[in-house]
């Protein structure tokens, strides 16, 4: 027997010595668990996940300072705490160690030496593998001569290995980043094409929501002159982590996996773990393999409900001392990145420094220093005279800088000591950025460099439309006089400048090149005989005569014993102009934070400059600038992303009956005011807003009853141009006068329903539900819903889903060749109806275009005063047309007045 006639087969754990121990058993069963996850209160943020339950604690086992518990000094904050049920579809579980894989011995059928078919469906905890490649399926013996093929993921794409030897490894990548759905289930495929009989290889890769397709290619194909093969080697076939692959191992759940000899040939190896038994070890599959897990890999059908953490351990007893107890509450990822964090730094403080340069120095000191510290280890510090600290905040990528003042001295105003570098490097290169608003007509030397090569001094002089590049050797002689022709547009704007020097046999050739954020650039050099030497430091201005460049804004400073370096890319701009999906994955990477983004990175919104704050609030930046969902996971201690395009057109993940079990009281639809906004202002963080107003309708602006009177709202969104927040402006007013009732809550009870586990369980913010059959006293048709959030309670014999909903009709929109329509707003009957009349007169407000007459576009849903009727064929070339229609398409059917309102039941959207 099942569920809810036993016990429902849940599973507590908690890793206090960072492996996971099942504490199930003290789990108290009376106090039932309680789970909440996205935005159970319909607030515009989402809170920290958590999870309540009580543990037996009479043994003193979960009492963190108890000496005799087992988990002494393990049993701390923070300590992960994970919750499963134990139902539902099998699947292989990979942990992610080493040794995790399902397996088949090598075999002839799986001697693969031409054309190949490899597919997987799985669902990963990380399909972006930022940090290392993680392994799919191969039969790839790294370090040996037995090397055939792999398959495997790295930064977002998928790539394939293969050998033609067992030994030369030839590898291609994906020309496209996948994308992936809010499922994080996926099938991915590559095809290898040995001879395309044009002498050429071609490798491709496709997508599937699983093994069963339908198949979209991901990017073009990768063609390669020359005909291939792949070495018949002896390694076994590892699905999951890959016998000695030497990547990373995966996380997370594998569904199925084909191996097929030819592109869409013989099946050559076929597991499918939903059709295995929970907790077997070995099987056959369909084409004859036998697989073994290994590791700590298992067939399970574990449904993972929360994962998060635990802050603290509060020992609670009754009076007679007779119950003890823990109440426990663990808390999600959002918890403990919301508490305490420092701002990040700024992008090129940030960036500069991890590509380890020889000396750095960002100069963001406050006003009063006297000095610039340096964050590379053993470098002196920057000293200064003469200038005003903290002054030149206009530079996104920077936390203010110094700008130059007069003060009539002698000595520089700046001076950078630079080491010496390991061994003896025939290149070096020095980079700033500075902003000179003033355009000087005689040229000043704004930057010295002193060097130990032939020439021991350079100096870099700008003046009107022209720079100069002088070297004077250790005698003061001239090595270097070039002038270079340059334009206005180094003045008023902030420049990058990079000097560089590199030897080729007894010549040294320099270059020099400016660049400004999010434009173009300029390059100009030359070359001499001699040594290049070392910087030794960098002095800006040398003299006391440059009284012109006063108000010269100077900063990030860098030296480095590498060329072309582009330490300064991107990051000068502040990364501006990348997309919503894109920052939040690079700042994942930078600072590594789990979080994965589901949908298509390429089409979520740009943002702005990302300006110094904290790790959270620039990820919950990029979300609201494109207007999706972030949220805690459930099957990791991670963060989650949902682009906003995957809200549109999504299909239905729970189908709900009202008049059949599952749907538990209360189900009250709400008409009210509370999401309301009629009158929105967008701003953009550093430009323009704009605003949009609904004036006409039943939400509108105008009093009542014409209208509702004016909600206003005004947000500020980092975006990218000036041109986005106009598009921000209206689509918010679209979502802020949907005129439909709302259903807060929907209650499931999955112990009166126990068929819809599967469905209900793999709900997740964003997801969308509808409910049929509702009651006669409710509107009629299909209540459809997108779930924000959910409250879920377990107990032996219960268990019960609340998921917070809004409603999904305004994220139905129009797609390119797609069936929506746009239909007149402002039709009327010409004249009455009888509740059984097929024909109806409609006028269309003079100066307003007239409905289509094509047949191709027939059939056409309106709606007339809650009734839904299906138009068949409209005529009339001018108002009023006469509608063929067919009656009560929604149930309902009565006679409607003179000047009813006629629109389309699902007019056409344009998408944000």
């Amino acid at each position: 027997m099942a569920f809810p006639n036993t016990p429902l087969p849940v599973a507590v754990e908690i890793a206090p010595g960072g492996s996971p121990v099942d504490i199930t058993g003290d789990v108290r069963a009376r106090d039932r668990i309680t789970i909440s996850r996205g935005r159970p209160d319909e607030g515009a943020r989402v809170d920290p996940g958590s999870c309540t339950l009580t543990l037996n604690n009479r043994s003193g086992t979960y009492s963190p300072r108890n000496p005799l518990g087992p988990y002494y000094g393990q049993l701390g904050r923070n300590t992960p705490l994970r919750v499963s049920v134990r139902t539902g579809t099998p699947y292989l579980d990979l942990p992610g160690g080493d040794a995790d894989r399902a397996t088949t011995p090598d075999h002839a059928s799986l001697d693969i030496t031409g054309d190949i078919d490899v597919r997987v469906e799985a669902r990963l905890t990380d399909w972006s593998a930022n940090t290392q490649a993680v392994e799919l399926a191969g039969k790839w013996q790294q370090g040996t001569s037995q090397r055939s093929w792999l398959l495997f993921l790295f930064h977002g794409t998928v790539w394939f290995y293969w050998s033609t030897d067992g030994s030369a490894e030839i590898h291609r990548s994906g020309t496209a980043a996948l994308a992936v759905p809010p499922s994080g289930r996926l099938a991915v495929r590559a095809t290898l094409d040995v001879n395309d009989g044009s002498g050429n290889n071609v490798l491709t890769f496709y997508t599937a929501p699983s093994l069963g397709g339908p198949w979209t290619q991901l990017g073009s194909p990768v063609v390669t002159a020359g005909v291939t093969s792949i070495f018949n080697s002896t390694a076994s076939l590892d699905v999951g982590g890959v016998l000695n692959a030497g990547f990373d191992n995966p996380v997370g759940a594998l569904y199925a996996f084909e191996l097929r000899n030819g592109i869409g040939g013989t099946l050559a190896a076929a597991p499918d773990f939903t059709a295995q038994t929970v907790g077997v070890g070995s099987f056959t599959d369909s084409a004859g393999r036998t697989w073994t897990v290994s590791g700590a890999a298992s067939i399970t059908n574990r449904v993972r409900r929360f994962t998060g953490e635990v802050s603290s351990w509060p020992a609670r007893w009754d009076v007679s001392g007779q119950d003890v107890y823990v109440p426990v509450e663990a808390a999600g990822i959002l918890r403990r990145l919301g508490q305490g964090a420092k701002p990040l730094d700024s992008t090129l403080r940030r960036r500069i420094v991890s590509l380890a340069p020889l000396a750095y120095w960002p100069m963001e000191e406050p006003d009063g220093a006297t000095q610039a510290y340096s964050p590379i280890a053993g470098v002196r510090p920057l000293t200064a005279s003469e200038v005003t600290w903290g002054q030149a905040d206009s530079l996104p990528s920077s936390q203010p800088l110094p700008v130059l003042a007069s003060g009539g001295g002698s000595l520089p105003r700046l001076y950078a000591p630079i080491p010496a570098p390991v061994g003896t490097p025939s290149v070096w290169e020095v980079q700033w950025v500075y902003r000179l608003d003033t355009v000087n007509t005689t040229g000043y030397t704004f930057m010295r460099i002193v060097s130990t090569g032939t020439v021991a001094e350079w100096y870099i002089q700008q003046r009107n439309n022209q720079t100069s590049v002088l070297g004077y050797d250790t005698n003061g002689s001239t090595v270097v006089n070039q002038a270079i022709g340059t334009g206005t547009e180094l003045y008023g704007q902030w420049v990058r400048l990079r000097f560089t020097l590199s030897q080729s046999g007894g010549t040294v050739n320099w270059e020099i090149a400016w660049a400004w954020p999010g434009a173009g650039a300029q390059l100009s050099g030359g070359s001499y005989s001699g040594t290049t030497g070392r910087p030794t430091a960098c002095t800006s201005p040398p003299d006391g005569f440059a009284a012109a460049l006063d108000g010269m804004a100077i900063g990030h400073l860098s030296a480095w014993a590498v060329l072309g370096t582009d330490a300064y890319e991107n990051a000068d701009s502040a990364w501006a102009g990348e997309t919503a999906g894109v920052r939040m994955l690079r700042l994942a990477y930078e600072e590594g934070l789990p979080l994965m983004v589901y949908g298509d990175t390429t089409v979520q919104e740009q943002v702005g400059a990302q300006r110094p704050d904290t790790l959270l609030t620039l990820v919950e930046d990029a979300a609201a600038a494109d207007g999706g969902s972030l949220y805690e996971r459930r099957d990791a201690a991670a963060l989650a992303y949902r682009g906003r395009a995957t809200l549109y057109n999504q299909p239905v993940a729970l189908a709900l009956d009202y008049a059949g079990p599952g749907v538990a009281p209360p189900l009250e639809p709400t008409d009210d005011d509370q999401h309301v906004r009629n009158d929105i202002t967008v701003q953009r963080v550093g430009g323009s807003s704009a605003r949009a107003v609904r004036t006409t309708g039943p939400l509108s602006t105008a009093p009542p009853p014409a209208g509702v009177g004016t909600y206003d709202e005004q947000v500020t969104l980092n975006l990218y141009s000036d041109d986005q927040p106009e598009q921000h402006a209206a689509w918010r007013l679209h979502l802020g006068t949907w005129d439909e009732a709302r259903y807060p809550t929907v209650h499931v009870n999955l112990a009166a329903a126990p068929h819809l586990i599967d469905a209900a369980t793999a709900v997740d913010v964003g997801d969308r539900i509808t409910i049929a059959n509702l009651p006669s006293w409710l509107p009629p048709g299909v209540a459809d819903l997108i779930v924000t959030g959910y409250t879920e309670t377990i107990g032996p014999y219960e268990w019960d889903i609340v998921y917070t909903c809004m409603p999904a009709g305004p994220w139905t929109v129009a797609r390119t060749n797609a069936d929506a329509k746009a239909g007149s707003s402002t039709s009327t009957l010409a004249a009455g109806v009888s509740a059984s009349a097929t024909t109806l007169s409609v006028a269309v407000t003079p100066g307003s275009a007239l409905w289509t007459t094509d047949p191709a576009q027939m059939p056409i849903s309106i709606l007339v005063g809650g009734e839904e009727m299906t138009v068949t064929g409209i005529s009339g070339t001018s108002s009023p047309q006469t509608f063929t229609v067919t009656r009560a398409a929604n149930g309902i059917s009565k006679s409607h007045n003179v000047d009813a309102a006629v629109r389309l039941a699902q007019p056409a959207v344009v998408a944000l």
